[in-house]
């Protein structure tokens, strides 16, 4: 009977998150003008979105933003993550732990005021490298929190053993620990990638000189009215989202089916 409740509870919560995307899928083939009354199928909104070059030009900006970021974010943060990893001191530890996680539980308002005064005073131009620049840094804890745990999963004898074999620090760090966490780091990728794209406060704050993304867009966009190329934006938006989720998967199950003795670097574990 628990199972029965808890399944039907599950069910729920996933109706309650999802009807608004899907309400918004299916206006976006509406003949109408607004989301009142859905007015017979048609593709005419798509055919406005792509005929929109600024709406394109600014949804390219955005996956161009997210990418650069997230990369970026994921190899600063997987290099943070090993150095915690590896720091002996339990205090510094936790120290180096809670100034990490200040980004994560600070309000994302707080967080883009403090980038926009920040900038200022450094003299810097908003525009695309402010909004970059801020979006790594809020990118870096969580990629962080996603490499910790497969560091900390991780068999140390590992790295002993490849030393004793006469490994150098490169080959040990590229044949046997990055492989080792490779799927902590695929999350933090694809974290930092979904952050970057649906944020709005942090950016909002940092943007400028003519740059933009679609959240700020959208934004603008929506106190004027909601249009209905915008639900056809998001209804594309949110398939990208799906595409990433379903290879994230993909790699992870690949990752973990290899069988119960991985090869890492070369090395059976």
């Amino acid at each position: 009977m628990k199972k029965v409740w808890g399944r039907l509870y599950l069910a729920f919560v996933l109706l309650i998150l999802y009807l608004p995307i899907f309400y918004l899928i299916v206006f976006s083939f509406s003949n109408g003008k607004n989301m009142d009354v859905f007015r017979g199928f048609t593709l005419s909104h798509y055919a406005d979105l792509f005929a929109d070059g600024r709406l394109l030009a600014i949804f390219l900006d955005t996956i161009m933003l997210a990418l650069l970021s997230s990369l970026i974010a994921t190899v600063i943060g997987t290099m943070g993550a090993i150095a915690i990893d590896a720091t002996k001191n339990k205090k510094k530890k936790t120290v180096l732990l809670s100034l990490n996680n200040v980004l994560m539980v600070s309000p994302d308002v707080i967080i883009g005021a403090s980038f926009l005064v920040f900038f200022t005073a450094l003299g810097l131009s908003l525009g695309f490298g402010s909004v970059l620049l801020s979006h790594i840094a809020f990118s870096i804890p969580i990629v962080v929190l996603m490499v910790l745990p497969r560091l900390k999963e991780m068999d140390k004898s590992l790295i002993d053993a490849a030393r004793d074999l006469g490994a150098n620090n490169w080959q040990v760090y590229s044949k046997v620990l990055i492989p080792a966490i490779t799927p902590g780091i695929l999350s933090g990728l694809f974290m930092a990638l979904t952050y970057s794209l649906d944020d709005f406060a942090v950016t909002f704050f940092v943007t400028g000189n003519g740059f933009t993304t679609l959240s700020v867009e959208i934004y603008s966009r929506a106190r004027q009215g909601i249009d209905l190329e915008i639900n056809a934006l998001s209804t594309l938006m949110f398939l990208i989202v799906l595409l990433l989720v379903g290879g994230y998967y993909l790699l992870t199950t690949r990752h973990s089916h290899k069988g119960n003795k991985p090869e890492i670097g070369g090395l059976i574990k």
